[in-house]
């Protein structure tokens, strides 16, 4: 009797939940998508802080060792690629698309950073030809946060005309995306940064473009409110002085990530401040992924790097310096 032979990806995961456990380059068995879920033959990874700061510790990390799949734990979300299986009942999808999409710990899926990533098709958007893996990659996180924080929690207009609109963070990966959101809308557009990336945020299309290294920059960005969304992408800036910047009924959006502190934030009168952790759906990728199409919105990738460079990639998004999107290459 001979055993059949189980088919290994290529993957870069952690053996324990300990501090400081470093991520290495294995193998791990294939994953067999369940009924109503496809496989994808990932092409692209978009790295991201969540991504590093799930290792970390926190209620993030909490929750992948409560609801995640078993160790060896493998990080990423982001990811896209061509679908190479399809389990029972999926509809929409065959074998041969290419698709962008966000891994979720919570349905038992691994993380992104591997050859192979199951999901099912609600979180998954087709892509057209002239949208490349690398650039899709990079969208799932970070677009989808920038989009729930603007349309949803934000509610800004389709047509936001007349609006403005405070992204704090304005060059890093979210900030990116909502500045060119915001003003995709019709919104005029504040950005806040650091000398160094003033061009590159105007160069996205803020009207406006605060230099933080020139003095307070809530105070700075005082003059071209009040605002009807204001984007705290990085954290630190205070939350009654950001609330303080808002039209009667404007939203003050936390990324997640930021701590306790941003979650409190969020439970005080008036309670303008709403806490996001972005969610890839279908819906929310198909308008990103059409805006890319259509050229509305740019993708600054910083850095390719190899899978096996996932550490590398971790520690320069750590750094805080990088002004576009680190994509991992299978």
């Amino acid at each position: 009797m001979t055993t059949g032979h189980i088919a290994r990806m290529k993957a870069m995961a952690q053996r324990s939940w300990s501090s400081g456990q470093p991520l290495e380059l294995t193998e791990l068995p294939d994953p067999t998508p369940t009924a109503g879920e496809v496989r994808v033959r990932v092409a692209a990874i978009g790295v991201n802080p969540v991504d590093w700061k799930m290792r970390e510790g926190g209620p993030l990390r909490l929750a992948a060792r409560v609801l995640g799949p078993p160790l060896p734990f493998v990080p990423g979300i982001d990811f896209a690629g061509t679908i190479d299986l399809v389990g029972a009942d999926v509809r929409g999808l065959k074998i041969g698309d290419r698709v962008v999409g966000g891994t979720d710990f919570s349905r038992k899926q691994r993380g992104s950073y591997a050859q192979l990533a199951t999901a099912r098709p609600d979180q998954l958007c087709t892509l057209p030809d002239n949208v490349s893996f690398e650039v899709a990659g990079a969208l799932p996180v970070a677009g989808v946060t920038a989009w729930m924080s603007l349309m949803e929690l934000g509610k800004l207009p389709a047509n936001a005309a007349g609006a403005a609109v405070l992204v704090l963070g304005a060059s890093g990966g979210v900030g990116q995306f909502a500045v060119q959101i915001a003003k995709m809308h019709g919104a005029r557009v504040v950005g806040v940064c650091s000398a160094r990336n003033v061009e590159l945020v105007r160069g996205l299309g803020a009207d406006e473009v605060i230099d933080y290294s020139k003095g307070d920059a809530l105070a700075q960005a005082k003059a071209f409110g009040p605002y009807q969304v204001v984007v705290d992408s990085v954290g630190g800036y205070p939350a009654p002085r950001c609330r303080a910047l808002l039209l009667r009924g404007g939203r003050h959006i936390l990324v997640a990530g930021q701590g306790a502190k941003s979650f409190l934030q969020t439970l005080l009168p008036p309670f303008s401040s709403k806490l996001i952790l972005g969610r890839s759906t279908t819906a929310r990728l198909r308008a990103l992924v059409d805006a890319v199409a259509s050229g509305q919105v740019k993708v600054a990738i910083a850095e390719r790097l190899p899978l096996a460079d996932a550490e590398k990639a971790h520690a320069l998004s750590q750094g805080g310096r990088v002004t576009g999107k680190i994509v991992l290459l299978p």
